[in-house]
């Protein structure tokens, strides 16, 4: 899961990306509108970590970009105690939740999962798709009842193929997905290639079923039978 922490504040902005990073997210940072504005016109997030107070915008202006460009991804709002209108407008322009400073970020991570679980996983804690079940509170996945034992970044690709089933995914977007915008390109095509192999195998040789297939010269899809 990708997330983008919008927070000028730069403290707190690299306690929240390193504690998310611990837990297993894939984060990008931005201390500003603008920078925050750069990287949403390049990048899709699952869910966004958003300051509605920052030094040269108004947070609340990009939720309305934001919302107008992909309405499924997930948006908290950070806000200051006393700014009960603030919250209250940006959940009215589609805002899913609002934390409050101070917080414990043992808090905003357990937002950000049940952001994910109303957004991305039809309010569940686990996904099916033929044999597979994903726990992905836990990261977890089994196959036939038998758990199988992946990397980090493979589970984040078989998630990432299950919640995108029957979707064409282009190998930069899988890519971006899984480190962010900082690797080179070229080495991410390869790391892609190296992971998705390694995925394939473990699945065959759970006895699991290869719903993955090559769109020659574009990407990969995972087809559901």
């Amino acid at each position: 899961m990708k997330i983008l922490v919008v927070e000028d504040e730069k403290e707190l902005r690299e306690r929240i990306t390193f504690f998310l990073q611990q837990e297993g997210f894939v984060c990008e940072k931005a201390d500003s509108y603008f920078t925050a504005e750069d990287k949403l016109a390049a990048f899709d997030y699952d869910v966004i970590i958003l300051d509605i107070t920052l030094p040269d915008g108004n947070g609340l202006d990009l939720l309305q970009k934001i919302k107008t460009k992909n309405n499924n991804t997930g948006i908290i709002i950070v806000s200051a105690r006393d700014a009960l209108d603030d919250k209250l407008h940006g959940l009215d322009l589609g805002a899913d939740d609002y934390i409050t400073k101070p917080f414990h970020l043992s808090e905003l991570n357990a937002r950000i999962r049940a952001v994910l679980r109303r957004r991305k996983f039809d309010g569940t804690r686990k996904l099916v798709f033929n044999e597979f079940q994903l726990f992905p509170e836990q990261r977890e996945v089994f196959i036939h009842q038998k758990k199988l034992q992946l990397t980090p970044k493979e589970y984040e690709m078989l998630l990432y193929f299950v919640i995108n089933k029957n979707r064409v995914l282009t190998r930069q977007s899988i890519a971006e997905h899984l480190w962010g915008d900082y690797m080179d390109m070229a080495d991410r095509f390869d790391f892609v290639y190296t992971h998705l192999n390694n995925l394939r195998k473990k699945i065959k040789n759970a006895g699991g079923n290869d719903y993955i297939k090559t769109i020659y010269g574009i990407g990969y899809k995972m087809e559901a039978h």
